[in-house]
C-alpha cells in the first residue's frame, strides 16, 4: 500500500536541480558584462559631452584645469584620509594584547573576532576606501579655494588690526581653514576606528575589572588625542585672524563684519591664552608615551575646557556688559570707523561723497524752468517694463517668436533706445514633434528697436528697426538668433534637415553655417548625446547626418558661467548690434567674502526688486552667495548666431581677477581688445549698482557717531507703481546732474529716510563706458522736506483729471498701467515724469495715453501753486507747460492764447503729401530689394527714403509739433502689413490703429497723446 502518512518521502518523482548549462552561463556572463559596460558608458557620457562642449567653445583649458584640480585634490586628500584611518586600524590591531586570560567581556566579543578573522584585509580595505572616497569627494569641491590659494595676488591693502595683506584673508585663510577641518575629521575618524579596534581585540575594557586600557592602547590613543588638541591650538590661533572677517549682529550696522571693542579687548587675548593652554595640553597628551598615565592629560584637557568657558565666553560677556554698554558709542567709534572705511573700499563706493541738495528751486522764473526742463533729461516715455506686449503684438509676426517680458535700454545714434530680440518660442510651434522642436524651428529672427522718448499718435512705439526681416537704422546685419535668453532647448542644425528661416510671402529655409555646437557625424558622439539627453532618436534618426551639429547651453548667462565658473553673472544680459552681428553683453563680477572689516550682503536679496521677483531670467546667478567684496571685473559677449563667448578684462586693478587669470591663463582678453563699436554699447551693470545703492543706504555716512545713531539712514523705496511692495528698480536715463553741461547716460535711483516717505537722496552713476567719468557715482543728500516717489504717486492718483481718466477707461473696459516714475534733478528741485498706459480688454497691448509730471520745490511760497504741482496731460510737452504754468510753443508770428487750440497750419500741403508718397515708395522699393537680396538697390532706396523724409520734415516745419514729437507717416487702417497672410490676426486690433515703419514719422494730422 502506498504510504499515506506525512513521514515518508514524496510520492512523485524527484526533480534534481543541476548547474546551468555552459551556454546559459556564457549568456549570463555576457549579459552581465554588457550591463556593466552600459553603466560605465552612462557615467562616461556626461563627462564626454562636457569635454566636447568645452572644446567646441574653445575653452577646453577651463575644463582640463578644473578637472585635473578636482582629480588631484580627490586623490591627495582621499589617500591621506585612507592612510590615516587605515594606518591607525592596522596599528591598533598590531598592538593588541595576548588573549590567554580572557575576561567574560572578551569572551562575548570572541565570536565577532572569529567571524571577522577571514576577512580582516578586505574589511580594512573597504573601510579605508569608503572614508577615502568621502574625503576625496569633499576635497574636490574645494577646487576654487585651492586655486585661489596657490595663485593668490596681493591686494596691496592691509587690515587695520593685524597689518596683514587682504589677500591673506581672501585667499590664504579659507585654505588653512579647510586643512584644519580636514585634520580634525581625520583625527576624529582615526580615534573612533582605533578605539573600536582596541576594544574588539582587548586593548580597551569597559566592564572588566582591572586596568581599562593596555599601555599600548593608552599610548596610541594619547598620541591621537595630542594631535587633535594640537589642531585645536592651531584653530585658536587662526580664530584670532578670523575675528577680522567674523560676522555678527550689531544694532548700529545690522550685519556687521570685523572686530568690535569686545573682540579686540576680550576675545583676541582670550584666543591667545587658549592657544597657549591647548599647546600645553597637547604636550601632556604626548607625554603619556613615557608616563603611561591619563592623569595629567585629563587635568590639562579639563583646564582647557574650563578656560574656554571662562576666558572665551564669560570674560567677553563681562567686558561687553560693564565696559562697553555704559558708553557703547565712544567705545565702538574706532571700530565703526574701520568698518566704514573697509566696506566703502570693498564695494567701490569709497570715492562717493554725498553732496547737499536743498530741494529748493534756484530759479524763480517759470519760463527759465520750462526751458531748462527740455534739456535736463531725455525723458524715456517708452517703459521697457510695460511695452513688451506691444512689441509682441506689432512685431511678433508669428506665434513661434517671442520677446522677453522686460525689454532693454541701449543707445543708438546717441539716443536712448528700447531693444528687444525676436527669439524663438518653442511653445508657439504650430505642430509639436521632435523634428519640428529640434530641427525645423531652431532660431529667432531680428532685433526690434524703438525710440525711447517718443510714441506715435496712437501711443504705440516708433520703431527704428522693425519688420521680418528687419529694416531701419541698423543696415545689413546677421539677424538669425540661435543663442538667446529664451532659447533653452537643444537644436540640431547643419545636416540634411532644413530649418525654417522665416515666412514673408512664402516660407524661407536655411541651413546653419556657423561653427558652434558639437559635431554629430560620428556614431560615438551621437550615442553619448542620446544617453546624456535621454533621447534615443539622436542615435538613429535619419535627420542627422554629415554636417549635423547639436547646439545647447544656449542662454548667454549659462554660456558665460560655464566657461568662467569663477565669475558671478549679472541678472540682465542685453543685446547690441555690433559690426553686423547681434552680441549679447553680459556683465560678470569677481567676489569674495573674505575682505576684513567689510560688511557682508546676500546678492539675491540685495539685487531683488520689482522686476526680478518671480522673474528668474533677471535674477543674478549664485544669488544665495554672501559677499563683502565685488567688482565688475569682466565684460563678456556671446554671439547670437554662432555662440562665440569672449571674456574681456574690464577692471585692470582687481586682484581677484588677476588671481583667476593666473589660474586660467589665456581665457580673458585684455581690455585693449574691446573694439570701439562694442565699447559704445557697454554700460554700468544694474546688479552692481543695486548692491552699491543698498550699502549706501547706511554707508553714505562716514562719521562713526552719526553712523551709530542711525539718524541719517536711508532705505530704497518700494516701487510706487507696483502693488507688491518690492523695491523700485534703477532706471537707465540720459540726464544732467547738477553742474553738468550736457546729458550723461546714467543709471539712477532714489532713497527715502528710514520709515518716512519723503525724498532722502538721489543717486546716479555715469553708465557710459566711453565716458572718462564712467563709474563715477554722484549722490545727492536732500536737505529739505521734498515729496518722495510714493507721495508723488499718491498725489497723482488723487487728481480729478486722473479720476476722470480712470472712470473713462474703466467704462471702456480698459486697464490702467503706470510706467516708470522717473526722477530728475532740475534747478534745485526735482522733476518727476511718469507715462501712463491704457489697455482695452479687446486690445492685446498697452498704449501710451497720458503723461504725468510733477515738479517739487521745498521753497514754495505760500499760495504759489506752480512750484509743487502735479499735472496729468495728453503728452509730455503739454504736461511740462502746465506744471510750470507757461503757454505752449506756437508757430512764428502766430501767438497762441492760453486755452485755445493751435491755429491751422499754413504748410504747403501738396509738397508734404508728395514727400510722404515718395517716402512710402522708397520704403516699398527697399522691402522689395531685401526680398531679392539686392543690397545695391536697397542702399539706393534708403537714400531716397531719407531724402523724402527730409523733404517731408521741411514741408511740415510750420506745423510746429510738440517738442517731444516727430512727424510720422500714417498707414491706412485697412492696409495689412506686407508679411501678413490672409487669416492672420491684425497687428493692431484697434480700429484705425497704425503700425509705423522704421524711419517713418508720426502723423501730422493727429495730436499725439504722448511725447
Amino acid at each position: 500500500m502506498p504510504d499515506r502518512g506525512g513521514g515518508g518521502g514524496p510520492s512523485g518523482p524527484r526533480i534534481r536541480v543541476g548547474r546551468p548549462s555552459r551556454r546559459a552561463r556564457t549568456l549570463l556572463m555576457t549579459l552581465g558584462v554588457l550591463a556593466v559596460l552600459a553603466m560605465v558608458f552612462v557615467m562616461f557620457a556626461g563627462f564626454w559631452t562636457d569635454w566636447l562642449w568645452y572644446r567646441s567653445v574653445h575653452y577646453s583649458s577651463v575644463f582640463t584645469t578644473t578637472l585635473w584640480t578636482k582629480i588631484g585634490l580627490f586623490a591627495v586628500f582621499g589617500l591621506l584620509m585612507a592612510l590615516a584611518v587605515g594606518l591607525n586600524i592596522w596599528l591598533a590591531h598590531r598592538l593588541r594584547p595576548p588573549l590567554s586570560a580572557m575576561s567574560l567581556e572578551q569572551q562575548s566579543l570572541d565570536r565577532y573576532r572569529m567571524g571577522l578573522a577571514p576577512y580582516k584585509k578586505w574589511v580594512l580595505l573597504a573601510i579605508t576606501a569608503l572614508v577615502g572616497l568621502i574625503a576625496g569627494a569633499s576635497a574636490s569641491g574645494q577646487w576654487r579655494t585651492w586655486l585661489m590659494w596657490v595663485n593668490g595676488v596681493p591686494f596691496g591693502q592691509k587690515d587695520p588690526q593685524f597689518q596683514l595683506d587682504v589677500a591673506f584673508y581672501a585667499f590664504d585663510l579659507p585654505w588653512y581653514r579647510f586643512l584644519l577641518a580636514f585634520g580634525f575629521a581625520a583625527m576624529v575618524l582615526s580615534l573612533i576606528a582605533a578605539a573600536l579596534t582596541h576594544y574588539l581585540y582587548g586593548g580597551l575594557r569597559v566592564t572588566s575589572p582591572g586596568a581599562r586600557a593596555t599601555a599600548a592602547a593608552t599610548g596610541h590613543l594619547s598620541v591621537l588625542l595630542g594631535i587633535f588638541v594640537s589642531l585645536k591650538a592651531v584653530a585658536y590661533w587662526l580664530d584670532r585672524y578670523g575675528l577680522a572677517v567674523k560676522s555678527s549682529d550689531f544694532k548700529a550696522a545690522g550685519n556687521w563684519t570685523g572686530l568690535r571693542y569686545v573682540d579686540a579687548n576680550a576675545y583676541l587675548p582670550a584666543k591667545t591664552i587658549l592657544f597657549c593652554i591647548a599647546a600645553i595640553c597637547a604636550v601632556l597628551f604626548f607625554a603619556t608615551l613615557w608616563r603611561r598615565t591619563w592623569q595629567l592629560p585629563v587635568i590639562g584637557f579639563g583646564l582647557m575646557v574650563l578656560s574656554a568657558i571662562l576666558i572665551g565666553g564669560l570674560y567677553p560677556a563681562i567686558v561687553q556688559k560693564f565696559q562697553v554698554q555704559p558708553n557703547e558709542q565712544a567705545k565702538e567709534a574706532p571700530y565703526i570707523q574701520k568698518n566704514i572705511d573697509a566696506t566703502r573700499q570693498a564695494y567701490a563706493i569709497d570715492s562717493t561723497k554725498p553732496e547737499n541738495y536743498s530741494g529748493k528751486s534756484t530759479t524763480k522764473n517759470k519760463d527759465t524752468l520750462r526751458t531748462d526742463s527740455d534739456t535736463a533729461a531725455s525723458y524715456r516715455l517708452l517703459d521697457p517694463n510695460i511695452v513688451s506686449p506691444t512689441f509682441q503684438q506689432l512685431e511678433q509676426k508669428r506665434k513661434y517668436y517671442q520677446f522677453p517680458t522686460t525689454l532693454d535700454v541701449d543707445r543708438y545714434s546717441g539716443k536712448d533706445t528700447v531693444v528687444g530680440l525676436r527669439e524663438l518660442n518653442i511653445k508657439g510651434i504650430p505642430k509639436r514633434n521632435w523634428i519640428n522642436d529640434h530641427f525645423t524651428y531652431t532660431h529667432g529672427y531680428g532685433a526690434i528697436m524703438a525710440t525711447g522718448t517718443q510714441t506715435d499718435a496712437n501711443g504705440s512705439p516708433i520703431f527704428t528697426e522693425a519688420g521680418l526681416p528687419t529694416t531701419g537704422q541698423l543696415g545689413p546685419y546677421q539677424q538669425r538668433i540661435y543663442y538667446g535668453e529664451k532659447t533653452d532647448q537643444y537644436s540640431i542644425v547643419g545636416g540634411p534637415q532644413k530649418e525654417l528661416d522665416y515666412e514673408d510671402n512664402g516660407e524661407k529655409t536655411t541651413s546653419y553655417e556657423g561653427k558652434s555646437g558639437v559635431n554629430l557625424s560620428n556614431t560615438f558622439n551621437r550615442a553619448a548625446y542620446a544617453v546624456a539627453f535621454s533621447e534615443p532618436q539622436i542615435l538613429y534618426s535619419g535627420a542627422i547626418g554629415e554636417g549635423s551639429r547639436i547646439l545647447y547651453n544656449r542662454t548667454p548667462k549659462e554660456r558665460v558661467e560655464a566657461v568662467a565658473p569663477w565669475l558671478t553673472i549679472d541678472g540682465d544680459a542685453y543685446p547690441a548690434v555690433v559690426d553686423g552681428r547681434i552680441q549679447w553683453i553680459v556683465d560678470a563680477y569677481t567676489t569674495t567674502n573674505g575682505y576684513p572689516y567689510a560688511s557682508r550682503t546676500t546678492l539675491g536679496e540685495t539685487t531683488a526688486d520689482a522686476l526680478t521677483v518671480g522673474n528668474q531670467q533677471r535674477a543674478v546667478v549664485a544669488q544665495q552667495n554672501q559677499v563683502n567684496y565685488i567688482r565688475n571685473s569682466v565684460k563678456a559677449t556671446v554671439d547670437a548666431y554662432d555662440g562665440t563667448v569672449k571674456l574681456y578684462e574690464w577692471d585692470t586693478k582687481d586682484p581677484v581677477l588677476k588671481t583667476w587669470m593666473k589660474a586660467f591663463p589665456d581665457t580673458v582678453e585684455p581690455r585693449s581688445a574691446i573694439k570701439d563699436s562694442l565699447m559704445q554699447h557697454l554700460r554700468y551693470p544694474q546688479d552692481m549698482f543695486k548692491v552699491q545703492r543698498e550699502l549706501l543706504t547706511r554707508y553714505h555716512v562716514t562719521n562713526p557717531a552719526q553712523f551709530y545713531s542711525g539718524s541719517d539712514a536711508w532705505q530704497v523705496p518700494d516701487d510706487p507703481t507696483n502693488k507688491d511692495g518690492n523695491a523700485v528698480p534703477p532706471y537707465y536715463l540720459s540726464l544732467k546732474m547738477p553742474g553738468d553741461a550736457q546729458q550723461r547716460f546714467s543709471l539712477t535711483t532714489t532713497f527715502t529716510p528710514n520709515g518716512r516717505p519723503n525724498l532722502g537722496g538721489f543717486m546716479a552713476v555715469d553708465a557710459d563706458a566711453k565716458s572718462k567719468d564712467y563709474g563715477r557715482i554722484e549722490l545727492l543728500r536732500v536737505t529739505s522736506d521734498v515729496p518722495g516717489p510714493a507721495q508723488v504717486q499718491s498725489k497723482l492718483n488723487g487728481l480729478p483729471d486722473v479720476a476722470q481718466f480712470v472712470r473713462d477707461m474703466k467704462g471702456a473696459d480698459s486697464d490702467i498701467q503706470y510706467g516708470n516714475l522717473l526722477t530728475v534733478p532740475l534747478d534745485g528741485g526735482f522733476l518727476y515724469v511718469e507715462p501712463v498706459y491704457a489697455q482695452g480688454r479687446n486690445a492685446l497691448y498697452p498704449l501710451l495715453k497720458k503723461v504725468a509730471v510733477s515738479y517739487v520745490d521745498a521753497d514754495q511760497p505760500e499760495g504759489d501753486t506752480t512750484k509743487d504741482t502735479t499735472v496729468f496731460k495728453d503728452n509730455l510737452t503739454d504736461a511740462l507747460n502746465a506744471v510750470f504754468g507757461v503757454e505752449g510753443a506756437t508757430p512764428p508770428q502766430q501767438p497762441e492764447q492760453p486755452g485755445t487750440k493751435p491755429p491751422t497750419p499754413t504748410t504747403n500741403d501738396a509738397a508734404l503729401k508728395q514727400a510722404i508718397a515718395d517716402a512710402q515708395k522708397a520704403y516699398d522699393d527697399g522691402e522689395a530689394a531685401l526680398q531679392k537680396g539686392d543690397w545695391t538697390a536697397y542702399g539706393k532706396s534708403q537714400e531716397a527714403l531719407q531724402d523724402a523724409l527730409q523733404r517731408a520734415a521741411d514741408a511740415g516745419a510750420k506745423l510746429t509739433p510738440p517738442a517731444d514729437q516727430k512727424p510720422a507717416d500714417q498707414k491706412p487702417a485697412d492696409q495689412k502689413p506686407a508679411d501678413q497672410k490672409p487669416g492672420d490676426q491684425p497687428t493692431d486690433p484697434k480700429p484705425g490703429g497704425e503700425t509705423p515703419k522704421p524711419g517713418a514719422t508720426p502723423s501730422t494730422s493727429a495730436s499725439p497723446p504722448g511725447g
